[in-house]
């Protein structure tokens, strides 16, 4: 082989190693997987849950399965529909824990409910633009009277919700891990407080009223004041007597599933 093509080759081998080199150091876009949301234990305190409904039958572990599948996002049932107005939440609520135990993303596609069991499965629709979106029930929320569901910032720009602030939009639930027409954890949570001695008043003046209850009283990342009131065997029954029989001259009275 003559000097000039033995040198050529060397050349073009050099460039063909560059290119590849340089293939394999652009950069990448890694996919994230997010494992389910952990149970919350026993002793856990939680928020909010749904009212009852009895679009859901579930009577036993193969029928509920059954139903699940078959109201999956893919095939649309819808287990129970709730109209009103939709938020959202971000900052700065963002990288703290959720009720369901996992660390709030507001970048991912989830909201918070009252009532519905934590790892719901819902669809909301904007009832103006027509924008929907699939989002999981992973918090507890909003504690505004006359909201009915808190979007996280990434569900809240996919509904335009996001611009608004506030819109009304239909909530769909798809799927749930639990029956929603019975069971759950329940308790009662009041607020929001300016003061943190207001709060306190009312926590001891339930905790001498209802003596088998546990009330605790916590301030909110935004710097308000809450009480939560976990009856005994945290039963349905019980904390919605003592939302009923609560009354209070600042903030608002709050049923809550802690699951």
């Amino acid at each position: 082989m003559s000097r000039p093509l033995a040198l050529s080759c060397v050349c073009a081998l050099i460039c063909v190693s560059s290119s590849l080199l340089t293939a394999c150091g652009g950069p990448k876009h890694a996919r994230i997987d997010v494992p389910p949301p952990p149970a919350i234990a026993s002793n856990e305190p939680a928020n909010e849950s749904p009212e009852d409904s009895d679009s859901q039958p579930a009577s036993t572990p193969a029928a509920r399965d059954e139903e699940l599948h078959e109201a999956s996002p893919s095939h649309g049932k819808s287990l129970f529909v709730e109209t009103g107005l939709a938020s959202w939440y971000g900052a700065p609520y963002n990288r703290r824990r959720s009720s369901n135990g996992a660390v709030y993303d507001m970048h991912a596609m989830t909201a918070a409910h009252r009532t519905l069991p934590l790892g719901s499965t819902v669809r909301v629709t904007n009832l103006k633009t027509g924008r929907s979106a699939v989002v999981e029930i992973t918090d507890r929320g909003p504690f505004v009277s006359g909201r009915i569901l808190d979007l996280s910032q990434a569900a809240a720009k996919k509904v335009d919700v996001w611009g608004a602030g506030v819109a009304m939009v239909r909530l769909e639930v798809l799927r749930t891990p639990v029956p929603l027409n019975h069971g759950g954890r329940w308790a009662v949570q009041i607020g929001a407080f300016e003061k943190e001695h207001n709060a306190d008043k009312l926590r001891d003046h339930l905790s001498h009223r209802y003596q088998t209850a546990k009330v605790q009283c916590f301030g909110s990342p935004v710097g308000d004041w809450w009480v939560r009131v976990r009856v005994q065997d945290d039963d349905r029954k019980r904390a919605e007597e003592v939302a009923h029989s609560t009354h209070t001259s600042e903030g608002d009275i709050f049923l809550v599933r802690l699951d």
